[in-house]
């Protein structure tokens, strides 16, 4: 089975979009700012790809292309490492920017 990591490379939060369309509850709410779900840094590792235990459902539709596409050895073409990928939440107003790799380097692909 493939072994995955993912890294939250950034939560980010676009407070002027927040402000001028977000609802008055998320405003005055405590999750007004970035993704409380993930924090910077984080990393999750999984087998195979099926989404990890908690992760968000929105992100992980997101991010699920990439992460087959690194699974099966494919990667982007502009990522420094070979076999991995950049991909993000598409959330609008707090979205979140991930890393995925491939833990079995053997089977990268040039």
């Amino acid at each position: 089975m493939t072994r995955l990591k993912i890294t939250v490379l950034e939560r980010t939060f676009n407070r002027e979009v927040a402000e001028e369309y977000g609802s008055e509850a998320f405003k005055r709410g405590d999750d007004f700012g970035p993704c409380s779900r993930f924090e910077d840094g984080e990393v999750i590792q999984l087998d195979g790809t099926l989404p990890p235990p908690g992760f968000c459902p929105r992100a992980w539709a997101d991010i699920h292309g990439e992460v087959r596409m690194v699974a099966n050895g494919g990667g982007h073409d502009f990522t420094k490492r070979p076999g991995s990928a950049i991909s993000c939440c598409t959330d609008g107003i707090r979205p979140v920017i991930f890393r995925i790799e491939r833990m079995d380097r053997s089977a990268d692909v040039s």
